[in-house]
């Protein structure tokens, strides 16, 4: 269940990756506002990454 949970969301950023910058942040002038988002949204897709990733496990031995 958290596996599909954090594909779920990571979908969702990847979405707000694109309509944040564009829609929301376009009346920003300066390029830090975009920056910070990206930057964020990059840190929470590791952490959904991993929490996606922990139960895979390497049954080849």
């Amino acid at each position: 269940m958290l596996r599909k949970v954090s594909f779920t969301l990571i979908g969702v950023l990847i979405v707000a990756s694109y309509a944040v910058p564009y829609l929301v942040l376009a009346s920003v002038s300066a390029w830090y506002g975009s920056f910070l988002f990206w930057t964020l949204v990059g840190v929470f897709t590791i952490v959904l990454n991993l929490m996606a990733t922990a139960g895979f496990k390497d049954d080849s031995k």
